[in-house]
């Protein structure tokens, strides 16, 4: 029998995926461990090789397509073998329900009959309504009858794009005829005004995009977080002239140049080791304390933010946090991250200096307590032996969950780091 290949569950808040890219094609013939398919998940784009060896006999989900966890994604047998059947024991062993699979032929679905005056849209067997299980998905959520639809996928299959349109033209009122004016001997319907000239139909233009599974996920856990934990926060100025001179003579001895958010990262590293309820997380009956300094840092993706982990943080040098950080933000860019290098964070930092920013507040990443915050470093008066001098200051904010930290808690670390990136050379003791 042909083996079935299912959408994987890739991460722990993973429900659905979508298809990035196929690199086989129908026809094509398979290794155990080729790459066969690129698929996006809520936190990354993973490779995912074949498990099986054979031909490629189906491809159930299209580039672009976002189907369920479990969902059939190809089968690979021998040329020319019959593959329904080896689709269906796959569907009856996962939890999936059949109608989520996008092979109609083989699971039963749940879908509106088509009214006889409309064929366009049905198969020619059942008079079932023949669509992709995320254009089934958008007609539901928009009330949206299929059997209006008129599809372009094979077959007559109604895929997004044909919904899309659909919604489009639905969203576009038929032109009504006015009312007639009657005058003797005259019948003429009246002119439609033109709308006022501060019409809000006036420079409408827009663009909406479908969300990726990534900014779904952000938009619910950044809410939830958001939301459900009592935020609170406190806001510390630092002067960095030492950890200046400091950087500029590491970067004469360091094989890779390190940055500022280096000395930040390694600062609190050592900072949460005095400071356990910092370095903690709410778990609803319990509070957990963990005993590793694993710090997450914020990057800046096309559909949001990433948060890759170093590990360890309080033990490495500014050197291999350097090297660290640098390696893992080029992967999240790229979508390449491992999912490992993802999870078990137990602080985290938000940086915006590089952007200019100042000062600024971030929300909470789960399953952490606290979030810093980091501005970039402004050139201000400040008091030097009683005296006005230029200083260079950093302003950093803490993110506290109130129900694990307290406020002096949060100032007692703020102090602690501060204290650190005044005399960066106590983080290399």
């Amino acid at each position: 029998m042909a083996e079935v290949m299912l959408m994987p569950l890739l991460s722990d808040t993973m429900t659905e995926g979508t298809v990035a890219a196929w690199h086989k094609q129908v026809g094509d013939q398979i290794e155990i461990g080729e790459l066969l398919l690129e698929i996006e998940t809520d936190k990354a784009v993973m490779e995912q090789d074949s498990f099986f060896e054979g031909t490629l006999l189906h491809i159930g989900v299209q580039e672009g397509e976002t189907v369920a966890v479990q969902a059939v994604l190809a089968v690979i047998g021998e040329e020319g073998e019959d593959f329904k059947a080896a689709i269906a024991a796959a569907l009856a062993a996962s939890s999936d329900k059949p109608e989520e699979t996008p092979v109609e032929e083989v699971a039963p679905e749940v879908v509106a009959e088509a009214p006889a005056a409309t064929e366009v849209a049905t198969s020619g067997e059942n008079g079932r309504v023949k669509s992709s299980p995320l254009a089934r998905k958008m007609a539901e959520e928009e009330g949206l009858d299929l059997s209006t639809v008129e599809g372009t996928g094979e077959n007559g299959r109604i895929v997004r794009r044909d919904v899309e349109l659909a919604l489009e033209n639905r969203s576009v009122p038929a032109p009504v005829a006015a009312p007639a004016v009657v005058a003797p001997a005259v019948t003429a319907p009246a002119a439609i005004p033109p709308p006022p000239a501060n019409s809000a139909m006036e420079g409408a233009a827009y663009e909406e995009v479908k969300l990726s599974n990534m900014r779904k996920v952000i938009a619910r856990r950044l809410g939830e977080s958001k939301f459900t934990a009592p935020h609170f926060y406190l806001t510390i100025a630092i002067n960095m002239d030492n950890a200046i001179s400091t950087r500029k003579r590491l970067n004469e001895l360091s094989p890779v140049k390190i940055s500022f958010n280096d000395l930040v990262v390694k600062a609190c590293g050592l900072a949460l080791r005095e400071n356990p309820s910092i370095n903690a997380s709410w778990l609803g009956d319990s509070i957990r304390y963990n005993k590793v300094y694993n710090i997450g840092i914020a990057v800046a993706v096309d559909e949001g933010l990433v948060v890759p982990v170093i590990r360890n943080a309080d033990m490495k040098s500014l050197s291999q946090i350097s090297a660290e950080v640098k390696d893992k933000a080029k992967k999240a860019i790229d979508r390449k991250l491992p999912m490992e290098d993802m999870q078990g964070n137990t602080f985290s930092i938000s940086n915006l200096g590089m952007f200019g920013i100042e000062e600024f507040t971030a929300i909470i990443n789960p399953p952490d307590s606290c979030i810093l915050a980091v501005g970039g470093i402004s050139q201000v008066p400040v008091v030097k032996d009683g005296e006005i001098a230029v200083g260079n200051v950093m302003k950093i904010t803490l993110s506290c969950d109130h129900r694990v930290v307290d406020g002096a808690s949060g100032a007692k670390f703020l102090n602690d780091v501060k204290a650190l990136l005044e005399d960066p050379i106590r983080m290399m003791i």
